[in-house]
């Protein structure tokens, strides 16, 4: 799961949804990362995303992108958890 990790962090980092550079969400990239261990469901991980960075920034990213990485961080979950 250490290197599923690493990978979904790597993913997190260089998204950048509001536009603010990739160093600006280290927060969230880790808020991210423990929602993506709780929760199994595209649509609900990706609402959580969504309400991640309305939080922290006020602004609302499009759900359609939090899709799109939703279901990269599954796969990468999902790929890890197959191969034990």
């Amino acid at each position: 799961m250490k290197e599923a990790n690493e990978q979904m962090l790597e993913i997190l980092y260089q998204w950048d949804p509001l536009g603010y550079g990739d160093e600006a969400y280290e927060t969230e990239v880790f808020d991210v990362l423990q929602a993506v261990h709780v929760s199994d469901e595209p649509s609900h991980l990706s609402r959580k995303i969504q309400a991640i960075y309305e939080f922290s920034f006020e602004e609302i990213v499009p759900l359609k992108e939090c899709e799109k990485i939703a279901f990269q961080l599954l796969l990468i979950k999902n790929n890890a958890a197959c191969e034990r």
